[in-house]
């Protein structure tokens, strides 16, 4: 599998990449932007584009809902033979990116405020809970950091750690940090860490 390894390295910022065999992955490299935590050796769910295309001996490309890895993700599978029989597929998996949108929707003490996209500040998740602050609100909401990170729009939201997602509209100032992290002082004065494991993607993103 190593060129496949070689070939990951080329898209692992945007794209996930699977290799099946049968009814099994036996190879999975996940990116920056999507995850779906497949390991070596799972079967093939059906329902999924691995499954319909195995089925269907075709190339298949859709969009599959969250109902199946927990999120929603667009993807490409290309079955490959062996002997002239369909052995298993190469797969291709690229994040949802949700359109229409431009408010994330916070619990609030009497009930919910839309908050504009420009107006967040910073996503946190701490306690177990996904916390967004804004401009002059802060709430809480019911989706994962993950889950934002494949619905915001990556012109405006960037993650930077396992545990933040921020507005590159609203960073003040970036401070090296040791091991080859980063500091960000947003424009409200708090701090956010950019971890070792998003810091090169951080910088490819944001072009210094």
């Amino acid at each position: 599998m190593d060129i496949l390894n070689i070939i990951g390295e080329l898209f692992s910022d945007e794209i996930s990449i699977a290799v099946t065999r049968g009814d099994k992955y036996v190879y999975y490299r996940p990116s920056k932007r999507i995850d779906l935590k497949i390991r070596p050796g799972d079967l093939v769910k059906e329902g999924t584009i691995a499954f319909k295309a195995w089925q269907s001996e075709q190339k298949v490309s859709e969009f599959i809902d969250r109902n199946v890895f927990g999120v929603p993700y667009h993807g490409m599978a290309v079955p490959f033979k062996e002997k002239g029989e369909i052995a298993g597929c190469v797969l291709a998996i690229y994040p949802a990116f949700t359109e229409g949108k431009s408010v994330i929707t916070l619990k609030s003490q009497d009930g919910w405020k839309p908050v504009p996209f420009h107006d967040v500040h910073y996503i946190e998740v701490k306690d177990r809970k996904t916390h967004v602050y804004s401009s002059e609100f802060a709430g809480t909401h019911k989706n994962t950091l993950q889950e934002f990170e494949y619905n915001l729009p990556r012109e405006m939201f960037i993650r930077c750690h396992r545990s933040f997602i921020v507005n590159v509209h609203h960073i003040k100032e970036i401070f090296p940090d040791t091991h080859s992290t980063f500091l960000l002082e947003m424009i409200n004065g708090d701090t956010i860490p950019v971890s070792q494991s998003y810091s090169s993607y951080f910088r490819k993103l944001l072009g210094f």
